[in-house]
């Protein structure tokens, strides 16, 4: 099931709309800022109909 999700970018501060793919459950993974093309690292928690999103920039 995907999901749109906003985050506001750890490194240039925009806010960034991405989708996010609940049927694979908990997640971490990496993905390219849209607007600096700096690597982020999401963090999703799926926990039944309801998903959490967190992202850090790696030096965190």
């Amino acid at each position: 099931m995907l999901e749109t999700a906003t985050y506001d970018c750890p490194y240039c501060g925009e806010e960034v709309e991405t989708t996010v793919d609940l049927s694979g459950g908990d997640q971490v993974y990496i993905e390219d800022c849209q607007v600096c093309c700096r690597p982020i690292i999401f963090d999703l928690q799926v926990h039944g109909d309801e998903w959490m999103l967190e992202t850090r920039s790696e030096n965190e």
